[in-house]
This record gives structure tokens, sequence and C-alpha cells, in this order.
């Protein structure tokens, strides 16, 4: 394999990879802007006048929120495979940049239809959306060095927390602004229009296609990944079957599902949890609302360097690296959110901290089984990543479903420890499937057209042998008969 000194330190891939950033940052920022705009639109206290209020009840205003992940779940598969057969780049730039225009139209179509028109179009962002991750995944796959694999996926993913603080932090600023709440679409909206022009000039699908990428750079790229010529490859179809045999890759699908369940009851339960129990209101804190976020970016990077440190032990596999950095995303969550039950009234600045650290510290699975899926299968990562991204969207919705049915009242401790319990025991179930059946190694089922030409070549050579084979025997029986 090429050393690592035969690349420049920094290259073209990770222009992708801070493109892909990027790209995160605003989709997360294109999500969550209608979370703080829904807020500013329906403020009867507004005191910009020429902006109408709308008086939107909480059932409204949840269906609206909720609208994204309808459209959202629909096209994490096809995205990704339409990623790994056409390239991410333009599957990429179409979506985010179609996207952004709906941003920009949303005051227009709020003021034009209503609440229901918002809800169509929010349905549509969510389309558009829905091949990101898959797209980013088969990205990544093209791109990143195996031994650079977990860093540069990492890097790429803390766009999503960046985007989400940055949008937390500039919202209420732009809400009081002349602009009004239709700037925070129109702001975030024209972000996204400016990317995309971007990431036209300087993104590719993979090295070969790149125009500006050095021979040095891209063979290192190539040979790590076991390419070892320059001649194109046509991906063979998708081998569904093998695929959802494999014990590996249901194992991911689980632990992704299970991770969705915890990360999805903090994201919309723990407000409610922190002011009915402890008399905290973060939700009209912007400080407290963006603290577990931006301390889930920071760590990403933190633990960036901590498995660059990890690799340069020779006695340290992939395999272990994984399943380490999982654990941590994994089970300190769930040790976390059992100690949050128990905390009182008197010590909500330590439930403050409990909550922090339990999201933060999640950040560790971009190192664990978010990578996971090009590791199995490069050649399929972006249908991989569909197929436990869409499972994992399912448990996103069904997590609150499940509070609801637990907390009958909002100030019972107890229910509320319930709901930690369950979430907890999800983590711990999840982590302890991906240790045991979480592999590392590329599957054989990634190059089916490998294995089909390996058995050829098998038949081919074995046939000279079996026809002498079969002629002596004719011979001999023919001797026999004589």
């Amino acid at each position: 394999m090429t050393s690592e000194a035969s690349a420049p330190l920094i290259g073209m891939r990770h222009v992708q990879c801070f493109l892909c950033f990027c790209c995160l940052s605003i989709c997360y920022a294109l999500r969550v802007n209608l979370s703080v705009g829904v807020v500013a639109m329906t403020d009867r206290n507004s005191t910009i006048d020429d902006l109408a209020v709308y008086e939107w009840d909480e059932g409204t205003k949840s269906y609206v929120l909720s609208s994204f992940f309808w459209g959202y779940i629909v096209t994490q598969i096809p995205g990704g495979h339409i990623a790994q057969k056409y390239g991410a780049k333009t599957l990429l730039l179409i979506g985010i940049t179609l996207c952004s225009l709906l941003t920009i139209l949303t005051p227009l179509a709020i003021k034009t239809g209503g609440w229901k028109l918002l809800f169509g179009l929010r349905v549509l962002q969510g389309l558009l959306q829905g091949s990101v991750h898959p797209a980013t995944h088969a990205m990544l796959a093209k791109w990143s060095p195996v031994d650079e694999r977990g860093a540069l996926s990492t890097f790429c993913y803390s766009g999503s927390q960046f985007g989400t603080v940055v949008i937390l932090a500039i919202s209420g600023v732009i809400a009081e602004s002349p602009l009004g709440w239709p700037g925070i679409f129109y702001i975030s909206g024209g972000s996204g229009i400016v990317w995309a022009l971007f990431w036209f000039l300087f993104s590719a699908s993979t090295p070969a296609e790149h125009k500006w990428i050095s021979p040095e750079e891209r063979k290192y790229i190539e040979t790590s990944l076991g390419q070892v010529d320059s001649t194109p490859r046509t991906v063979a179809p998708t081998p569904w079957g093998k695929i959802f045999t494999s014990p590996a890759f249901l194992s991911l699908i689980v632990v992704h599902c299970t991770h969705m369940w915890g990360f999805w009851t903090l994201l919309t339960q723990i407000p409610n949890y922190m002011k009915n129990i402890l008399h905290v209101d973060m939700k009209n804190s912007a400080l407290l609302s963006s603290l577990p976020y931006t301390v889930m970016c920071v760590l990403s990077f933190f633990f960036i360097y901590l498995s660059k440190l990890l690799a340069r032990r020779e006695n340290v596999s992939l395999s272990f690296n994984r399943k380490f950095f999982n654990s941590i995303g994994h089970w300190i969550p769930m040790i976390s959110l059992i100690a949050l039950g128990y905390v009182t009234p008197e010590y909500s600045m330590l439930a403050v901290a409990l909550l922090t650290i339990t999201v933060g510290i999640s950040a560790a699975t971009y190192l664990g089984f978010q990578v996971n899926h090009i590791d199995l299968s490069p050649n399929y990562a972006g249908t991989l990543m569909g197929i436990t991204n869409g499972s994992a969207n399912v448990m996103s919705a069904l997590a609150p479903l499940a509070v609801g049915l637990v907390v009958t009242d909002v100030t019972n401790a107890m229910e509320w420890r319930m709901v930690f319990f369950i979430a907890a025991g999800f983590y711990f179930f999840g982590n302890l499937l991906f240790i045991i059946f979480g592999k590392t190694d590329v599957q054989s089922w990634n190059s089916p057209e490998d294995a089909l030409a390996q058995r050829l070549s098998v038949v081919d050579t074995e046939s000279p042998a079996l026809l002498n084979g079969n002629a002596n025997k004719g011979t001999i029986r023919e001797n026999g008969k004589q």
C-alpha cells in the first residue's frame, strides 16, 4: 500500500470532506429553522408590526414540525441506490438546491396557503433531504482511505451539530431584526444556494472524476481502497438477499435503531422533563438549548484525535477501535440517563450537566457504528446507510409516542424514570449486539461480480481436467467391455 507520506497532508479528499461538512451543516439548518421560526411566527408579542402572526394551536405546530420526517424516511434507500449507481455529486447538488429554494419560498407558502401548504412544502423538503446521509456515505466510501475513514467521517458528520448550533444561535437575532421571522428562511435557504455553487465547482463523486486531484493523492486513495487499476468498475446488482442475511449488517440495523431511540427520546422529551420535574425551562434559554450540540461538536474532534492515537498502536485492530468508540457513545449515555432519573430539583444544574454529557458523548458513535457501513461494503455503503437510517428514523418517530404512553402525568418522577430506563436498555442492548456480531472486514457480497469471476475461473481451470478424467473413464469402460 502507498504510504501516507506519498499523498499530500491536505488534499482534495479534505476539500470533499469540508464540502460535506458544510452540506450537513446547511441541511440541519434547513431542518431546524422551523423549530425557531414557528415560535416567532405565532408570537402575539412580536414587535414587528408588518409581519402576520398566525394563531396555530399546539396540535397544528406538532403536525408542521413533524411533516419533514414524513418525506425524509421515504427516500433513504432509493437515495443510497441512486448515489452508488450515478454518483453522489449530482444527487446532493439537485437535492440541496431544490430544498434551499423551497426554504426561501416558505414565507410565501405560509402567506398563501397557511399551515397546510407549509406542511406539504416540508414533506417535499424531507423527500429531498432523505438521500443526504446515504449519498454522504457513498461519497466517503470513494474518497476516504481506510486509515483515515473514521476521522474524515466524523469530521463530515459533525457538521450536523455545527449547523444546529449556528441556526439556534442566530435565529432569535434574525427574528428580532427588521427581516423578522421570514429572514430565518431567507438566510438559511440562501446559504444552501451558495453552498451548491461551491459544490458544483469543486466536488466529484470519485477521485478519478476530479479535475484537480494530484496523481499521488489519487493513487494513495485508490490503492488504500484496493483499486489497483484505473479501469472503471461497474457495480453489480445489489445483493439484497445476502445483505439482509448478514449478521454483521443486521446488528448494524439494530444498533442504529436503538441509538436513535435513545437520542430522540433525549432531544424531544428532556426539555419537558426538565421543566416539569426540575423546573428548568430549556426552551426559553438559547444557551441551554444549544449547549448539548456544542459539546457534541467539540467532542467529535477530540474523538478524532483519540482515534488517531489508538491507530498508531499496532496491537489495536480496527474492529476494537469501532467497538470501543461505540461503547463510549452508548454505554456512558446509558449510565448518565439512569442517573438523570434520580436527580432532584435542588440539583437542577447537575441534571443539565448529565444531559449535556449524554448528548455530547454520543459523538463517539461517529467512529463506531456510523462508519461501519463503509467497512462492510464500500460499493454499497450508500444503500446500507439508507436502510439503517430509514429504519432508525422510524424509531425516532416511535420514541416520543412511547413516552406519551408511559408518562401520563408529566409531574410524576417515577414515570419519567421508567422512560430513562427504557432508553438506557435500548442503548445497552444495541451496543451489545454490535460488540458480538459487528465486523469491520469487507464482506464477500461487496463484490459479487468478483465472486462470480472467481467461480468461473475455477470452472475454466478444472474443465480440462474434468474432460480428461471423463475421457479416461470412458476408455476404461470400453477396455472393460473388450
